[in-house]
């Protein structure tokens, strides 16, 4: 049994196993160094708010109630919530205590540390994004068009189970607006009811009329979209020595293929080098086959929501649908694949990608494989 699942509290000994997580995880220990701000967390520092939170949550007849595999991933999310703290929390001028984008920071963290131990693909992408959208029922119902990030967190992750997350939020906090915070749970449980995404993804009238729902505020989700596009891009997405080369051996056939590997060889640039010349020619190439509708693939990483964005929207502006097939491996096989390579993507340069992790998901595309190695 790994760390993950030693360390969750199960219906038997419903405890978090505090010296154990202290002892364990040194981004644990870190949370007791960063202060918050005393107007909205009166408990002090971020590591006793995650013990109240962990605690708050675990005595939840909700939490109580729920499957073993739901119950992980909530403790887990509750742990890993304010991870990001230390590394986002500074003190304004008027001395105010603040952590812009704790959240986004927070799933990408928690991702890499999951991956490690192991945790499988569905439950590990699952905490990673109630973690990002951990603060938005807190809020959500006083923001304009509430209801399309209800559909997008339905695609991310359970509404349902941010809800509970986020009950165990507010109440592991002493605050002036704890009723404020509790009040605006329960209207964004009945918002995600009422759109039909509180325990499931939002559905929509085809692929198509999703993927312009998500790229454009005009479109309604009940919108079925007229489609003319004709051509597709099948983009390739995943860290090193996860197998992308190997699927596309097995899969592309005669597609035209756009590697930036290959085109990296062929100016002779290497990949720590300026990759600007690399992208401009891989581009080039693209263009070139969108404008005929020739069917190709991208083949790169693309670890990063922005980036795929970039070139999602160049495929878009040409009517490609879009096919992104995700690989993944576990961390011991990817780094034992990328050693055996002609030439092995250095340490360093994957820690920088880790740090930029972002696996897609169905907001993005038309069409979503996921090829777990």
């Amino acid at each position: 049994m790994t760390l993950f699942d030693t360390l969750t509290p199960t219906l038997e000994n419903p405890l978090a196993d505090w010296p154990s997580i202290e002892a364990a995880f040194a981004w644990f220990r870190h949370l007791k160094d960063c202060p918050q701000d005393a107007t909205f967390h009166a408990e002090g520092d971020v590591a006793i708010h995650t013990r109240m939170v962990v605690e708050a949550l675990l005595a939840d007849p909700d939490w109580r109630n729920r499957p073993e595999a739901e119950r992980r991933s909530l403790f887990w999310a509750a742990l890993l919530h304010d991870i990001a703290k230390p590394t986002t929390t500074r003190t304004e001028p008027d001395g105010r205590i603040i952590a812009p984008g704790h959240s986004r920071r927070g799933q990408i963290m928690a991702r890499g540390i999951l991956y490690e131990m192991g945790v499988p693909f569905y439950e590990r992408e699952q905490i990673c994004h109630l973690i990002t959208h951990h603060q938005l029922p807190f809020y959500l119902l006083e923001r304009e068009s509430p209801e399309r990030r209800a559909h997008l967190i339905s695609h991310q992750t359970r509404c349902d189970l941010l809800a509970t997350l986020a009950s165990a939020d507010a109440q592991g906090r002493i605050c002036p607006d704890l009723a404020r915070l509790l009040d605006n749970i329960a209207l964004f449980r009945e918002l995600c009811r009422e759109e039909a995404c509180f325990d499931s993804p939002k559905t929509f009238a085809s692929d198509h009329s999703r993927f312009l729902y998500f790229r454009r505020d005009d479109r309604a989700a009940d919108y079925e979209a007229y489609d003319d596009w004709e051509g597709q891009v099948t983009m390739l997405s995943g860290l090193p020595g996860t197998g992308k080369d190997s699927w596309l051996a097995a899969n592309a056939g005669t597609l035209p293929v756009i590697s930036l590997d290959e085109l990296r060889g062929v100016l002779g640039i290497d990949p720590a080098g300026n990759q600007g010349p690399v992208i401009t020619a891989a581009r080039k190439r693209a263009r070139e086959l969108l404008r005929v509708n020739q069917p190709f693939v991208w083949n790169a990483t693309n670890i990063s929501r922005q980036l795929r964005k970039q070139l999602i929207d160049l495929f878009a502006d040409y009517k490609a649908k879009i096919r992104i097939v995700y690989i993944e491996a576990s961390a011991r096989d990817a780094t034992r694949r990328n050693a055996h390579r002609a030439s092995p993507v250095p340490a360093a340069a994957i820690a920088r990608m880790m740090n930029r992790w972002e696996p897609p998901d169905l907001t993005e595309c038309h069409e979503l494989k996921i090829v777990l190695t």
